[in-house]
């Protein structure tokens, strides 16, 4: 095969397996906090539920780092595609709350709405090498809109709860365990889709060893993007969807048409990421969309009326993702190519440690007082990053950007 065909089949095989994984991610972040309080758990137990969920993705991620330059890309991605299956079969009988969280720390349940799995980093080390450096941020983009058209999907799905419940004569959590075993068999489908990676493509995977000669900039991107997820973990998905439960009597079926209606607009967003980029550069294009963003949040905490807020978030829900694929192509592009696996761990990892701790904090201030302190912490964390992240990097220019 060309090695051009090649390129481009293994990108949309891989942004076909990360829209898979995405329905399921969008499923399981809303059900995730309404399950949990079905059984009885407070804010606080519904906090620790996905700090361990977080916190474990951060470990796989770490050990999937170490492991990059030692084994084939195909063969982590099947072995974290087992994992998914064990995660939704485990998640679906597990009724207790310390089972709930061994089997959220060892498994691959996403509650964030985003993409901050063990399958992250091996995905975009792949799709750093299916296209021209000029291509990149087209590429990251399409990745990112797939996912967030099919997490905002997975979200609507989650509106059919209580109408199945009542067609099936099943209980309301029971139907919500059905949910999490859906989830667990969305691996089986990323399965059949990995397997079709272009065999030569893999056998031509470039070389890949551990940070070398860019380690300073990626240490330091690593630090400002854990600044970055500890405020974000305040305003995970799962997080946001508890307080608008608590805060204003949202019902799972309106939560599942909102967040469905936010994530159509974050994948939109997704189209003008590389336009932006390509005009006023990457770390412009992240900083001044993502301010914007982050300042709706801190005006929603605020905010007394549900349409307000529902306001609010559906304008940062299309500003805030716009540095993502332009994020991830930064880091790609600043970092020689046998670095990149090594790169993207090491960015993963502490980002996903430091949006572990939030979401514990955001339930203990969910139960401790009636105000959104979550949205007023994560997002002044996360505007404070942007202006820290503008003043190093603004003249760190990519290759494609020139000097």
């Amino acid at each position: 095969m060309d090695p051009a065909d090649s390129a481009g089949r293994s990108a949309t095989i891989l942004i076909a397996a990360r829209g898979v994984r995405a329905f399921g991610d969008g499923i399981t972040a809303l059900v995730l906090p309404a399950y949990l309080a079905g059984l009885g758990m407070s804010a606080l137990q519904i906090g620790v539920v996905v700090t361990a969920t977080l916190l474990g993705s951060a470990v796989l991620t770490l050990a999937v780092g170490l492991l990059s330059h030692r084994a084939r890309t195909r063969t982590l991605l099947l072995a974290a595609c087992a994992l998914m299956l064990g995660t939704g079969l485990a998640f679906s009988q597990a009724r207790t709350f310390w089972p709930l969280v061994v089997v959220g720390f060892v498994g691959t349940l996403n509650p964030s709405g985003g993409d901050v799995s063990l399958f992250l980093p091996l995905e975009q080390a792949l799709l750093a090498h299916a296209g021209r450096a000029e291509q990149r941020t087209g590429l990251f983009a399409r990745y990112s809109l797939v996912g967030s058209v099919t997490a905002a999907v997975g979200a609507l799905a989650v509106r059919w709860t209580d109408p199945l419940a009542q067609a099936s004569g099943l209980g309301r959590l029971d139907v919500m365990r059905g949910m999490f075993l859906v989830y667990g068999l969305l691996a089986l489908v990323a399965v059949a889709l990995y397997a079709l990676l272009p065999r030569a493509g893999a056998e031509r995977e470039p070389p890949r060893a551990p940070l070398g000669p860019s380690r300073g900039a990626v240490l330091k991107l690593a630090a400002l993007f854990s600044v970055d997820s500890f405020g974000g973990g305040f305003l995970v998905q799962s997080m946001l969807a508890l307080w608008l439960f608590q805060r204003f009597g949202l019902s799972l079926a309106t939560a599942g048409n909102f967040f469905f209606w936010t994530g159509l607009l974050t994948a939109g967003s997704m189209l003008a990421a590389g336009p932006l980029a390509r005009r006023f550069g990457l770390i412009n294009t992240m900083v001044f969309t993502h301010i914007p963003a982050n300042a709706c949040v801190v005006a929603a905490a605020f905010t007394p009326t549900l349409s307000g807020v529902m306001i609010l978030l559906s304008i940062r829900a299309a500003l805030s993702s716009l540095d993502v694929p332009a994020r991830t192509s930064y880091v790609m592009a600043v970092v020689t190519p046998a670095e990149r696996a090594a790169a993207a761990g090491v960015t993963n990892v502490p980002r996903s440690l430091a949006s572990a701790v939030s979401p514990t904090i955001a339930g203990w201030l969910l139960g401790a007082s009636p105000f959104a302190w979550p949205l007023l912490i994560g997002g002044s964390l996360k505007i404070a990053y942007d202006l820290t992240l503008l003043a190093m990097f603004s003249r760190v220019k990519p290759p494609e950007e020139g000097a």
